[in-house]
């Protein structure tokens, strides 16, 4: 990863440190649902209620980000990243040790809802951390590294979970989680090079949410990422109905299938920088945004002419995942340049988006979900195209520096 030029008080060994401080403090809060959802099927016995109610507890974590993000993305114009960062995980570390301790599912709910809120402070604070501490190439590496990681959770943390459940009950996973946020914090405190003072965005940031979302520049980027991930979660949350029920499936092909496609997004997105070295950040991006069409095309062309094989989604789903994996750190981080300097509003932006879309997409396909894979397939399709116009009819961001320095030395 190449330190930015301009932040000489960040040496390589620091920005990394830094840099794999931020990750722990992502993986944490994204592990909030997973690590919770294998004990919310046993809910219902321990707090004597009904599994609606249980499922209130994934429902309220989910609301409390939405909420979360958008109040993040604006206390950054006004207070400093790194101590943002910190409150967050601290708000988080405090409401999960809390939530460990009730007794009553709706006190559980409510805590949940401020435990998703805090949880969603350190998404919308790391990509402008990261591109605080290095270059725009050495951010594209971090952040795809840190999609990497990312990508891992929804498989390995519901492991964890049901592993801690079972050995040591339901509150276990909230106690792991605030432990291991209060010893982040507790290490930033003693080691403040951990977490460097990275700085505030520029003064001549966007005000409003309303100016990042009418910048086309920024459209480019950020609708385009968000359009590309909502489709492939579209997918995925539709994919084992269709297996199951209309391709004569099992669930171990969907498990075949999203093993392959996440291990050729981590091999894209860790590849992505030297890519962007060697043919420029616009040819990468534009070359991962088509290759993710035609990956969505690929799974369409074999639900209309295919023989209804589960095992040949395996074969064909991985084009659509490294289409994202090779476009998706290099696409942030321009977003993020497209902003000028509103970081924060311009990831909540992108994070809400993608919900957004993945949500609208999973219930539109949902009453056509028997029709198997064409139906799904064409949603998918209709989602991503969109995305190519945007970056083909958008000027893109110039090569030469629109980039700001951030400003180091502010808390």
């Amino acid at each position: 990863m190449t330190v930015n030029p301009q932040q000489q008080d960040h040496p390589p060994t620091r920005a990394i440190l830094a840099f794999l401080t931020i990750v722990a403090g992502t993986t944490l809060g994204l592990a909030g649902i997973d690590l919770v959802l294998p004990s919310v099927p046993f809910m219902p016995q321990i707090f004597g209620t009904t599994q609606a109610t249980a499922q209130m507890v994934l429902a309220a974590y989910v609301a409390g980000s939405t909420v979360g993000l958008l109040l993040f993305g604006s206390l950054a114009s006004h207070f400093g990243r790194r101590r943002l960062f910190i409150a967050s995980l601290a708000a988080f570390a405090l409401v999960s040790l809390a939530s460990a301790l009730v007794d009553d599912i709706w006190a559980l709910i409510g805590l949940r809802l401020l435990q998703g809120a805090a949880a969603s402070g350190s998404a919308v604070l790391a990509p402008g951390l990261i591109r605080g501490l290095f270059s725009e190439l050495g951010a594209v590496r971090a952040i795809g590294a840190m999609g990497s990681i990312e990508a891992l959770v929804p498989g390995l943390a519901p492991i964890a979970g049901a592993w801690l459940h079972k050995a040591y009950g339901w509150q276990m996973s909230f106690n792991l989680t605030g432990i291991l946020c209060l010893a982040i914090c507790l290490l930033v405190f003693v080691v403040p090079s951990l977490l460097p003072h990275i700085g505030r965005k520029q003064g001549d940031a966007p005000s409003s949410y309303l100016k990042v979302v009418a910048n086309p520049t920024f459209l480019r980027y950020g609708l385009s990422h968000a359009l590309i991930l909502g489709a492939l979660l579209t997918f995925v949350f539709s994919a084992p109905a269709v297996i199951i029920q209309t391709m004569g499936g099992t669930i171990e092909d969907f498990i075949l299938m999203q093993f392959i496609g996440v291990s050729c997004f981590i091999v894209s997105a860790n590849l992505a920088g030297n890519l962007v070295k060697r043919w420029g950040a616009e040819t990468v991006i534009t070359a991962g945004t088509c290759l993710s069409l035609l990956g969505t095309l690929l799974l369409l062309g074999y639900a209309l002419f295919g023989v209804n094989d589960p095992m040949h989604l395996s074969a064909l789903f991985w084009v659509l995942n490294t289409g994202l994996g090779i476009r998706g750190g290099a696409g942030f981080v321009r977003a993020l340049t497209a902003s000028h300097g509103d970081d924060e509003r311009a990831s909540a932006i992108i994070i809400l988006a993608t919900t957004g879309i993945a949500a609208v997409g999973t219930a539109l396909v949902a009453p056509f979900i028997l029709m198997g894979l064409t139906a799904l397939t064409i949603m998918v399709v209709a989602i991503i195209f969109p995305a190519v116009i945007l970056i083909l009819a958008i000027k893109p961001l110039e090569d030469n520096g629109e980039e700001q320095a951030p400003v180091i030395g502010q808390e």
